[in-house]
C-alpha cells in the first residue's frame, strides 16, 4: 500500500470587492464527512450547511483504465481481414486480451510461403482497435502463429518475416497508445507463450524484442520470463541483483507477462530464483503493467495471506478472469482478515474483492482545498491523494477542471495540466463566471473521440464520480452580490 501525503482543513474565504462575494467551499473529512458552505455580506455571520463529501476509500469495484480482471478475445487474421466475436465486449469489463492469430501468413501453416500481412489484414486489426477505443476499452495485445491458439509449436515463419510483421503491425498499434495497455511479445510457440518451438531461444527472441521496442513508440513490451530480459540486456541472472535500467534506455519499457502466475515456486518455469527475479522486476513494474494467468488450483501460493505481499511488491496490474477457475473460486470463497493485512474496510470481504479492487492504481481523494484570487478571476486547486493499489499509474492523464452551474449545465471547462499519479495535485485556472453556485469537478482523461473524453480516471471515493461528465467532484463555489 502506498500511503502518501494528505492534510485535512476547512477554509471559508469570504472576500468583498465592489460588493461582490465569492465563497469557496473547501472540503474536509470529519466525522460527518462533510463540508461547511457559507455565504453572506460584510458584517453578517455566515450561515452554513453540511454538504456530503466522502474522503474514505470505497470498497466498490471501479473499472479504471489499463487494469483489473480481463476477458480474452480470439482474433483470426487472414488475407481478407480480421474476425472475432465482438459480443464479448460488455459494460462490466474494461480490459481485454487480444489473442491475434496471424498463422495464415506462415508457410508452416498455409503450406505455401511465408508472406507479409495484407492491407486488408492490417485494416481489420485497425478496425478492431478503433472499435475498442470508441467503446472506451483497453487491450493487451499478443500475436501468435499458433492456428486457432490451440497449442501448436513450430508454426513460425522465418525470423526475417517475423521482424517484418512486427514492423507492419506497429504502424497500426502506434495509433492506439491510449487503448493499448501493453504488447505481449508472443509470436513464438504454443499460445504465443514463447516456449517449446525450436526458435524459442535468445538468438531469435532478443531481435524480436528489440524490433518491438524500436517500432512501438510508447506501449510497454512484455516477454514471458526474466531470463529473456536478461538476455536482451546482455547480463546474467546473477548480474540482475545490482542492475538498474535507466529512464532513457530503450529497455525501460521492457517488462514481463506471467501465464504461470502462482502455480509453483518458479511459476512453472517463469523464475529461476523467485525472490531475486521479483526484486529485479519490481524496478520495471513500478512503471509498467504486470499480469497474466493464475494456474494450478492447489498451489499454496494462491492463499490470500501468502499472495498479497507479493502482489504489492510486483505491482500486479491485471489477471485473466477466466483462467484458472479453480483459483478464482478459491479467492471468492476466502475472506480478507487481519491475517491478510490492516485494511479494516475489507475485513469480511472476499479475497477476490480485495484483489479485484487493488490491481493497478487506486487513488483515494483525502483532502481538497479551493481558493481564489482577490479579483475572483483565478481558481486555485490543491488536492491530496492516497494510492492504495498494488501498482501505479503508468500513463499520464490530461487534467481538466469542469465547473457545473445550479442547473447541471457545464459553465466552464479548462485544461490545467497533467496528472502522473503523484500524491499532491495543484492546478490553477482563469475564471469568468456569472453570479451563482457551482460544483467543481476534476476530469483526468487519457484521450478523446469526437469531443468525448475517454480513459478517464475515477477516484475510489463514494459520491464523487459523475458518470456523465466522467469527472470527480472536488468542491463547490458560490459567487454573489
Amino acid at each position: 500500500m502506498r500511503l502518501i501525503f494528505y492534510r485535512f482543513h476547512v477554509t471559508i474565504n469570504i472576500m468583498k470587492i465592489k460588493k461582490r462575494f465569492l465563497v469557496i467551499i473547501t472540503l474536509i473529512a470529519v466525522i460527518a464527512c462533510g463540508i461547511l458552505s457559507a455565504c453572506g455580506t460584510k458584517g453578517e455571520k455566515p450561515q452554513g450547511n453540511v454538504r456530503q463529501l466522502n474522503y474514505t476509500e470505497s470498497v466498490e469495484k471501479i473499472d479504471n483504465p489499463d487494469q483489473g480482471f480481463y476477458r480474452h478475445i480470439y482474433v483470426r487474421v487472414t488475407d481478407d481481414g480480421a474476425s472475432c466475436n465482438r459480443n464479448i465486449v460488455n459494460d462490466s469489463t474494461r480490459l481485454y486480451h487480444l489473442r491475434i492469430d496471424i498463422s495464415a501468413f506462415s508457410a508452416a501453416v498455409n503450406g505455401n510461403a511465408d508472406k507479409l500481412l495484407t492491407q486488408a489484414a492490417l485494416d481489420g486489426i485497425n478496425d478492431l482497435l478503433l472499435f475498442l477505443k470508441e467503446k472506451d476499452k483497453n487491450a493487451v495485445v499478443r500475436f501468435a502463429y499458433d492456428p486457432s491458439y490451440d497449442g501448436a509449436k513450430d508454426k513460425e515463419p522465418s525470423l526475417a518475416i517475423i521482424l517484418q510483421h512486427i514492423d507492419q503491425v506497429c504502424q497500426i498499434l502506434n495509433g492506439y497508445n491510449s487503448t493499448i495497455t501493453a504488447i505481449e511479445v508472443g509470436l513464438i510457440g504454443p499460445w504465443g507463450e514463447m516456449h517449446s518451438s525450436v526458435i524459442a531461444n535468445a538468438q531469435n527472441i532478443s531481435p524480436i524484442v528489440d524490433k518491438f521496442l524500436t517500432c512501438a513508440t510508447a506501449a510497454p513490451v512484455l516477454v514471458r520470463t526474466p531470463k529473456m530480459i536478461y538476455d536482451y540486456l546482455g547480463i546474467t541472472a546473477a548480474d540482475a541483483e545490482n542492475y538498474t535500467i535507466g529512464e532513457n534506455e530503450k529497455a525501460y519499457r521492457l517488462g514481463l507477462y506471467n501465464d504461470g502466475y502462482l502455480g509453483s515456486d518458479s511459476d512453472l518455469g517463469t523464475y529461476t530464483d523467485r525472490a531475486r527475479d521479483i526484486k529485479f522486476l519490481s524496478g520495471q513494474t513500478n512503471h509498467l503493467p504486470y499480469g497474466g494467468e493464475v494456474v494450478i488450483p492447489d498451489s499454496p501460493l494462491h492463499n490470500i495471506e501468502t499472495c498479497l505481499p507479493e502482489m504489492h511488491e510486483i505491482n500486479l496490474s491485471y489477471l485473466n478472469i477466466e483462467w484458472n477457475n479453480g483459483v478464482i473460486d478459491k479467492w471468492k470463497n476466502s475472506d480478507y482478515t487481519r491475517a491478510c493485512g490492516s485494511d479494516k474496510l475489507y475485513y469480511g470481504k472476499s479475497a477476490f474483492d480485495y484483489i479485484q479492487n487493488h490491481m493497478g492504481y487506486r487513488f483515494v481523494l483525502k483532502s481538497s482545498k479551493l481558493s481564489c484570487s482577490d479579483n475572483f478571476d483565478k481558481l486555485n486547486v490543491e488536492l491530496s491523494l492516497q494510492n492504495v493499489g498494488f501498482g501505479n499509474l503508468n500513463k499520464k492523464k490530461n487534467a481538466q477542471l469542469v465547473i457545473i452551474d445550479e442547473n447541471g449545465d457545464i459553465a466552464f471547462t479548462k485544461a490545467v495540466g497533467e496528472f502522473s499519479g503523484g500524491s499532491k495535485i495543484e492546478y490553477s485556472a482563469e475564471l469568468n463566471l456569472e453570479y451563482g453556485k457551482y460544483d467543481v469537478y476534476l476530469r483526468l482523461l487519457g484521450d478523446e473521440a469526437d469531443g468525448n473524453p475517454l480513459y478517464c480516471l475515477q477516484f475510489a471515493n463514494d459520491g464523487l464520480w459523475n458518470s456523465t461528465l466522467k469527472a470527480n467532484k472536488i468542491g463547490s463555489i458560490e459567487y454573489k452580490d
